[in-house]
């Protein structure tokens, strides 16, 4: 089983009390459903349901799920699946997430949430520091960070001791929360359009920005705008904050015409 484990690369926390207050420190509350991705043998599953309306599970490992029925088959408002949660479907239209993802599946599972037509209120994610600063856009702003940003706040709510985990983890972990916007800071109609600008930015071969958009904005327009958001004429990518990206692309989308808008 341990060697079943490793391979999905999956640390289990040890503590009941460091669980308690992990969830304490979550909205999740009595009107909620709560899914669980990969809850291994429960620890993180019957504190979820003494605060969620339902707590539904999904489990890759068929021999966890029998032993995870067993000890749980008291609780009603637990159900456990069988399935990978990368091809599981969500059928409700407003849920939570809190998992403490296998690391070497956390790209993909975060960009299956951010991304699904319904997106959770609210995700708590367990894992590796690295993969958090990269997703939160701390220190610098990364692609990910500013096309989810619109959308998603990011904050860690906790930093794990590596000895709270069985195996031991080589890297640091983290608490990660990721919330739903209740107002998108783009609007819907300008969603694509967002995506490609900052696509464009951020993998243009030529890294300075005023390089990279030189078929789009003028060096006149691109003095005005670093003047007027306080960031250097040769900024990269990685070296204008989110707000700053917000700043650039509401210029560009209002203030370049249509056909200049084709060059991207």
């Amino acid at each position: 089983m341990v060697r079943k484990r490793i391979q999905l690369a999956q640390n289990f926390l040890k503590s009941k009390s460091l669980v308690e207050k992990l969830v304490s420190k979550t909205s999740i509350n009595i009107a909620d459903t709560v899914y669980e991705i990969g809850p291994g043998e429960g620890i993180i599953t019957s504190e979820l349901a003494k605060k969620a309306a339902k707590v539904i599970a999904v489990e890759i490992d068929p021999n966890l799920v029998d032993k995870l029925k067993d000890s749980v088959s008291n609780r009603a408002n637990i159900e456990i699946q069988l399935g990978d949660f990368l091809d599981y479907q969500i059928s409700e239209a407003e849920y939570k997430i809190f998992a403490n993802v296998p690391f070497n599946t956390t790209s993909n599972i975060v960009r299956k949430l951010l991304y699904s037509p319904y997106p959770p209120i609210d995700a708590y994610l367990i894992l590796q520091k690295e993969a958090a600063m990269k997703f939160s856009g701390n220190p610098t702003e990364t692609e990910f960070s500013v096309l989810a940003k619109p959308w998603f706040t990011f904050h860690v709510i906790w930093e794990f001791q590596r000895t709270d985990f069985l195996p031991v983890p080589a890297v640091d972990a983290v608490l990660l929360h990721i919330g739903k916007r209740d107002s998108a800071l783009v609007e819907e109609a300008s969603a694509a359009l967002f995506r490609r600008f900052v696509k464009f930015g951020f993998e243009a071969w030529k890294k300075e920005l005023k390089i990279a958009y030189k078929d789009i904005l003028t060096y006149e327009q691109w003095k005005r705008l670093a003047r007027d958001n306080g960031f250097s004429i040769k900024a990269t990518p990685a070296q204008l904050t989110f707000e700053q990206w917000i700043k650039l692309f509401e210029y560009f989308s209002t203030g370049v015409p249509p056909h200049k808008r084709k060059n991207l």
